[in-house]
């Protein structure tokens, strides 16, 4: 039998899966390494498992122990899983920023968690770095992880991450993009494949209100540059150890917006549903495509997974509330606004009276005209309208074929609202999509104000 020992033993070997849509446009191939096949969903397990196997070997860690850590919540699931096996109580403490999911999951696997401010100082008494810090110097047998400090961190990636990538690419990786928070992850991965080939490129992507840009191109500590920003898991407003500069050859900062609308990208053109970091990532790659060519292979290594932002960045009114959703509203949110899902049309030799009946009951102001399932044509309030006017009522009874116009033009679900607008003219009132499913949907005037 195949069979794990425990759900430690998972950790690690995550697939490499090619991206193509949200990269379209890209001169070369660009691969994710898809962290969330951890257990915890995240690459955090990882380091985490690392950092309890080194305390555990020096002492630092002893039987029975409290396991104390800053986390934005990712660090925290890894540490609750190896408490679980490893019988450790945890306590950790948290950003007020961070998603309800997360600390959620956190609680559920028996972790208790303390949520303190995100606009203050790392100095400051109430910061989750200070509190954690506290804690640690308060409960007997409990030990602070500090994930920012403690290279065991960046170690896991260069023992793990960095050899992964390299045997599933066969050596020929010529960049890494990376979000940094901590700082392991990049580093630790970095520093191994450079030690293979020199001339991979470490590309870190960081988030406006954070320091590393300015810092690794300045050598300033610029306390002008941090201010609060909605993005989790990645940016910093200290330096922490594991972050080594020499390592990262740029970085790359990508804004709140920007991170949230490639993540949503993500999902819907790649089937991958992955954390803010990861939108974010994807979105600074994009950014520095001019500095790619075409024999070029680049990993974007992320982080976590969606569900721990299914009430932020997955959720359409928190999208909208921050102005983030316009940008990448498409005629399948649309779609999946209307209340009324049926393609209603009429036949092209059913009567103009018919059609008039029609529109009366459902309140349509244009509708497609079929000849079986095929659309032939369309017709609007105003041609029924006027050609009742101009002519005997007993011209009531002509077939719609008699008046109908061009059929209204046919789109992609994946069109823009600023695409659409294009289509949508005095001529054209509305346009026609189809759904994955092979449903068709009419999409009019309304809908669109509806939707904005």
């Amino acid at each position: 039998m195949e069979v794990k020992n425990n759900i430690l033993e998972t950790i690690g070997n995550t697939p490499l899966v090619e991206l193509h849509k949200v990269v379209k446009g890209l001169p070369c191939r660009v691969l994710m390494k898809v962290e969330t096949f951890n257990p915890g969903h995240s690459i955090k397990d990882r380091m985490a498992l690392k950092m309890v196997d080194d305390a555990e070997a020096d002492g630092r860690l002893r039987p029975g122990g409290t396991i104390i850590e800053c986390t934005s919540g990712n660090t925290g699931m890894g540490l609750a899983l190896a408490a679980c096996v490893r019988g450790y109580r945890c306590i950790f403490t948290t950003s007020d920023k961070q998603s309800k999911e997360k600390l959620d999951i956190l609680r559920a696997m028996g972790a208790e968690v303390i949520v303190c401010p995100t606009n203050v100082s790392a100095e400051d008494p109430r910061s989750y770095y200070s509190v954690a810090r506290r804690l640690s110097e308060e409960i007997p047998n409990s030990f602070w992880f500090n994930q920012y400090d403690n290279l065991s961190n960046r170690k896991a990636h260069y023992e793990s991450t960095g050899p992964e990538i390299w045997r599933q690419t066969d050596g020929q990786v010529t960049h890494i993009v990376v979000g940094v928070g901590t700082g392991g992850t990049i580093s630790g991965t970095g520093k191994y494949l450079k030690e293979q080939n020199p001339d991979i490129k470490v590309w870190g992507v960081d988030t406006y209100g954070s320091v590393f840009k300015k810092y690794k191109e300045t050598g300033e500590f610029d306390e002008k540059e941090i201010y609060p920003y909605i993005t989790e898991g990645i940016g910093e407003d200290i330096l922490p150890k594991n972050v080594d500069f020499d390592v990262i050859d740029l970085f790359e900062k990508v804004t709140d917006k920007d991170g949230a609308v490639m993540a949503r990208r993500l999902a819907r053109e790649e089937g991958l549903l992955l954390g803010y970091s990861a939108g974010s990532a994807v979105a600074g790659l994009v950014q520095l495509k001019d500095k790619l060519e075409p024999d070029d292979l680049v990993v974007v290594v992320i982080h976590d997974h969606g569900s721990r932002y299914i009430g932020k960045i997955y959720n359409d009114d928190w999208m909208r509330d921050r102005g983030f959703l316009d940008a990448e509203l498409k005629v399948r949110d649309l779609i999946s606004a209307k209340k009324e899902e049926a393609f209603a049309g009429i036949n092209r030799d059913d009567s103009v009276r018919q059609a008039l009946k029609l529109m009366k009951e459902h309140d349509f102001s244009q509708m497609p005209v079929l000849n079986g399932e095929e659309v032939v044509g369309s017709i609007t309030e105003t041609d029924v309208l006027n050609y009742l006017l101009e002519n005997p009522m007993e011209h009531a009874e002509q077939p719609v074929r008699k008046i109908m116009r061009r059929p209204f033009p046919e789109v992609s679900t994946d069109l823009t609202l600023s695409e659409l607008g294009k289509h949508i003219t005095k001529e054209n009132p509305a346009v026609v999509a189809t759904d994955r499913s092979g449903r068709k949907h009419l999409i009019a005037q309304y809908d669109i104000l509806q939707a904005i």
